[in-house]
């Protein structure tokens, strides 16, 4: 279970996951060893899955982000799933409920390349049936 402490060690790693423990601790007013215990267990216990850096996409070459809801034959879900996840530009692949049973995010260079993406290796995936895709314009929180 975590606790408040938990919380703030979560938020602030969060904020920025190359924190050092002894600024955690600082900012908490704890000992440094407390907040590597804790994190050591957060991540023994899953809560934290992992440490990663976020990426400007345009600033490294892809200028289109796309959010893209699938929609499949259902029997075919999990094979739809596990093809996409296989496409490079592929960012995000998960199965939902709702309009779309598998959303995703694809990183592309242009308007060009996500059109051909989306006919070239997601509209020839056995099992996909509609492909409906939304330009992000401008994302607001990360």
């Amino acid at each position: 279970m975590v606790d408040d402490l938990d919380r703030e060690i979560l938020h602030m790693l969060q904020a920025d996951g190359s924190t050092s423990f002894t600024k955690i601790a600082k900012k908490l007013r704890r000992n440094e060893s407390t907040i590597r215990k804790r994190v050591l267990s957060l991540k023994k216990d899953g809560v934290i899955k992992k440490f990663s850096v976020v990426l400007d996409p345009a600033k490294i070459g892809f200028g289109t982000v796309a959010v893209i809801g699938v929609d499949i034959d259902p029997e075919k879900l999990l094979d739809v799933a596990q093809n996409l996840i296989k496409i490079p530009e592929t960012r995000y692949v998960a199965t939902s409920t709702g309009d779309h049973m598998i959303m995703i995010e694809i990183w592309a260079k242009d308007g060009r390349e996500l059109s051909q993406i989306l006919s070239e290796k997601i509209g020839a995936i056995e099992g996909v049936k509609k492909i409906c895709p939304s330009i992000i314009l401008e994302k607001m929180k990360e």
